[in-house]
């Protein structure tokens, strides 16, 4: 498994009525992998997991995978409550062909520091999938902390870390502790070209969804030192980049997939589609961002 690079979080589609739109989600799919991209990771919450059903999650596996016929990898993503329900995934998982998984820690339960890795280790050790892990205490208000990962170590499949902790220098402290053990990925758009520059391997992007080419042009740019050309469209990209640092980023994200012509807003309540001044504010920011679109 090659965690370098960027790998879209993708959204989930659906028609009006609800239903999986697979046609839709493929037409997205196709833009992904003709921008360059490196991986696709289903389920996370830009994925609205928390409201699909279990027939859902397999389908939008199964067939993602089919899809893809290996181009490039699938990463699916764990986000459970119970210990026995993440082990199930990580069986259905490779049963379905992923290539890996993204592993959150138990939600719901504020699980302490030896509980938080007593799971993992319990769900690694169950597979031999490839597994990063998602660290977001912002979000999901469990800081998985330089001690833990030590803990984890011993877990050779642990190989990699979304990095959401909003701190930058979390790069080069897990680079001085741990060296190039883990590989590490920025997951908060905002922070993906500051992170990149001090070291970090990949990004899991969220503004990908809708902005493929210019997520990975400014990866690209990067890892080629070509960091005033970087600069420049990450400048124009940072008033888009905000839409995923918001509770409403599953729609906002949505909303710009329309925009764009490769997706819809529609979404699963209980979330809502936007109306009113908070959707004529984010359709702003959507039609701006089109307009002074950067020549790539």
């Amino acid at each position: 498994m090659n965690w370098k690079g960027v790998f879209p979080a993708v959204t989930t589609k659906f028609h009006a009525d609800g239903s999986l739109d697979m046609d839709l989600f493929f037409k997205n799919i196709d833009f992904q992998l003709e921008s360059g991209v490196h991986g696709i990771i289903l389920g996370g919450t830009l994925g609205e997991s928390s409201v699909l059903s279990q027939e859902e999650k397999i389908t939008l596996t199964r067939e993602t995978v089919k899809y893809l016929d290996g181009k490039v990898p699938v990463i699916l993503n764990i986000a459970e409550g119970a210990t026995q329900d993440a082990l199930f995934w990580a069986a259905k998982a490779k049963e379905l062909g992923a290539s890996g998984l993204m592993i959150l820690p138990p939600m719901r339960y504020a699980a302490d520091a030896r509980e938080v890795v007593s799971y993992f280790k319990t769900v690694a050790n169950s597979t031999d999938l490839p597994i990063m892990i998602y660290n977001n205490p912002v979000d999901y208000k469990t800081l998985v902390t330089i001690d833990m990962f030590a803990e984890l170590e011993e877990c050779e499949n642990i190989q990699a870390i979304k990095e959401s902790t909003r701190d930058i220098s979390n790069v080069t402290r897990m680079r001085n502790r741990f060296g190039d053990r883990f590989k590490l990925l920025c997951g908060v758009d905002t922070l993906a070209m500051e992170e990149l520059l001090m070291g970090a391997d990949g990004w899991v992007a969220g503004l990908v969804c809708a902005f493929p080419k210019e997520t990975v042009t400014i990866f690209e740019l990067i890892n080629e030192g070509r960091l005033d050309e970087a600069r420049e469209i990450y400048r124009w990209f940072l008033p888009l980049l905000e839409l995923d640092i918001h509770p409403k980023l599953v729609q906002y994200i949505k909303l710009a997939e329309q925009h764009c012509g490769i997706g819809s807003e529609h979404v699963r309540a209980p979330r809502l589609t936007l109306i009113g001044e908070e959707r004529a504010r984010v359709e702003k920011i959507i039609q701006d961002g089109i307009s002074n679109r950067p020549k790539l």
